[in-house]
């Protein structure tokens, strides 16, 4: 994963400062406690050919010790462990028993005569550099797995013991802020029982492992800080701002006093916003507005009603997929589903089929697209792979009598893919009917809108399907050319441009006219800066991350939708960039 770039300035009133992402807001002061890097300098030299396979027993037997501790780590997770856990520590171990790494690594101790450490590496960069070139930035992310597994094999290798955490041992009460250059799931939770204010990485964006188990602990986190690592040292005192990303590095005591203020006022307004959990959804003019959670994983669901969350908006399949060797097959499939439907307690669950691209094969074959954002990605793979688009859609069509199935194809383009797609259900029905089989009588089908044709020509989309959800993160990609995961023109990825919000605007007209439901399941779903902008779009209909429920509704519940809707369409009207103050 690319490092992002770091920002250090010198202000009056800190000794330094240094800007990153901030991915759960809120407000940490505390002292510094810096995890060295796990990566260990690796030694570089060929084995004789007759100690090619003692290598590989070594290789295997530090791989299978690493397997034992996460497996460990997985099955004594205590109650109060974030649910996301057991599954990131699921793929560690998947991901060590993936003859991608292991029997690729050991080819390459027997074919170049490595030894094992830079066989590991060499086998490690070439995974994480696929991951990286992933358009998901979710699977982007996943690339830090394969770091951190080789990282763990690594140490048991060269025989050194597991890193420790000593100043998490000190006998003073300030708060800690944990600093590291990534943090992986079992150091994670090595973390929960110590007393910290924060999260800082030098790398990792919104989907890392960091942000996720941060935004369940509620614990703020900022990532992609570069090389902010080296720059601290153990016991400094640092202030991270989770809303602008911002860490201030031994401020001053005006400052410090500053930002325990703000701290105390967003204590106060968390507690506040418990209240709005079973609070209706409705702006101050009558207008009620569904709020919906996206997933990644089934276990997901209970976080999602448990917020207030009135369906599931969006379940990214391709996570049963990732980080293992063989795909999973129709039945544990329906099992996943069917988690998902029974926990939703028959509230609406939309589950997006396979949105894998062209620059990783499923199998393990690997291709990579001259341009896999618009290559042989998502339903252009699906329907040029009907065996496995058959078994994905088998499976959701059996659990669809568990609950209220909603089927979302992603990055259609064209009315002859949406006819494709309803041939393939019809196929998969007519299959399990021949079984004897059941399927739900009413299963709604809908597609994304991210990519620039349909949302152009969105009338005989919205006339012929049961829904559309805008995916405004490819979205902005393509109606932008940025690409979002380039640092080098992130400023030009701007969910503001007029051509932006015209694009949206038109799909939401089009759902209104032909009485088809539209909902915006990308981040600007849950981004409470940009609530009262959908709302003057037109929309009523949000998915986001459950813990981005209450902020969003805060919004909804404070606004007039009428009254915002007049003065978007005049910002519309005159192609310019709207300034989000005239909203409030």
């Amino acid at each position: 994963m690319q490092e992002a770039t770091q920002s250090i300035c010198t202000t009056p009133s800190a000794m330094f400062c240094a800007q990153g992402q901030g991915v759960v807001r809120g407000y940490a002061i505390g002292r510094a406690v810096v995890m060295g890097a796990a990566a260990l300098e690796v030694p570089h030299y060929r084995v004789a050919a007759e100690e090619v396979e003692q290598e590989c027993v070594r290789l295997c037997a530090a791989m299978d010790k690493a397997r034992d501790e996460v497996n460990a780590l997985a099955s004594g997770l205590p109650a109060d462990a974030p649910k996301e856990m057991a599954s990131l520590l699921g793929v560690h171990v998947l991901l060590l028993d993936d003859p991608q790494l292991r029997l690729q690594t050991m080819a390459l101790i027997r074919e170049r005569f490595y030894n094992a450490e830079w066989a590991l590496t060499t086998q490690g960069q070439l995974l994480q550099e696929q991951f990286s070139a992933m358009e998901d930035e979710y699977l982007r992310e996943r690339g830090a797995d394969i770091r951190q597994v080789i990282e763990r094999v690594l140490l048991l290798l060269s025989g050194a013991k597991p890193l420790t955490l000593h100043a998490l041992t000190q006998a003073d009460d300030e708060p800690l802020i944990v600093v590291a250059r990534d943090i992986a799931p079992a150091d994670m939770m090595g973390l929960r029982e110590a007393k910290f204010a924060a999260f800082l990485t030098d790398l990792g964006g919104p989907t890392s492992h960091t942000a996720i188990v941060a935004r369940s602990m509620a614990v703020p986190a900022v990532v992609g800080l570069g090389n902010f690592r080296s720059l601290v040292r153990d016991g400094d005192m640092l202030i991270a701002d989770g809303f602008t990303g911002a860490v201030m590095v031994n401020p001053s005591e005006l400052v410090l006093e500053e930002y325990r203020q703000k701290q105390a006022e967003f204590a106060l307004a968390r507690a506040s916003l418990a209240s709005l959990r079973d609070a209706p959804s409705v702006t101050l003019d009558g207008i009620a507005v569904h709020l919906e959670a996206n997933i990644e994983m089934p276990e997901e669901a209970e976080q999602a009603l448990a917020a207030g969350a009135q369906g599931i908006g969006l379940f990214r399949s391709e996570f049963l997929f990732m980080g293992r060797s063989t795909l999973p097959d129709e039945e544990e499939q329906y099992q996943a589903y069917k988690a998902v439907l029974e926990a939703m307690q028959g509230k609406p669950v939309t589950i997006r089929t396979l949105d894998i691209g062209a620059d990783k094969v499923l199998d393990g074959e690997q291709t990579v697209a001259t341009n896999p954002a618009l290559g042989l990605r998502a339903v252009r793979y699906c329907l040029a792979n009907p065996d496995l688009f058959q078994t994905q859609l088998r499976a959701l069509l059996r659990a669809s009598v568990h609950g209220t199935l909603r089927i979302l194809v992603p990055m259609i383009s064209s009315i002859k893919e949406v006819i494709a797609v309803r041939q393939a259900i019809n196929e998969a029905k007519q299959s399990l009917f021949a079984q004897g089989i059941t399927v739900a009588d009413t299963i709604q089908l809908g597609a994304m809108v991210e990519v620039p044709a349909i949302a152009i020509a969105i009338e005989p989309f919205a006339e012929t399907l049961d829904f559309l959800s805008i995916g405004t993160n490819d979205l902005i990609q393509y109606i932008m050319a940025v690409d979002r995961g380039d640092s080098e023109v992130a400023d030009l990825y701007d969910p503001q441009h007029p051509a932006v919000l015209r694009v949206i605007a038109q799909t939401i007209n089009a759902g209104e006219r032909f009485n088809t439901p539209v909902s915006v399941c990308g981040e600007m779903a849950g981004d409470p800066m940009l609530t009262r902008l959908l709302l003057g779009l037109g929309l009523t209909r949000f998915s986001m991350h459950a813990a981005q429920l209450l902020d969003v509704k805060r919004e909804i519940v404070t606004a007039h939708s009428n009254a915002l809707r007049t003065k978007v369409a005049g910002a519309l009207n005159r192609a310019e960039r709207l300034d989000l103050a005239i909203l409030h």
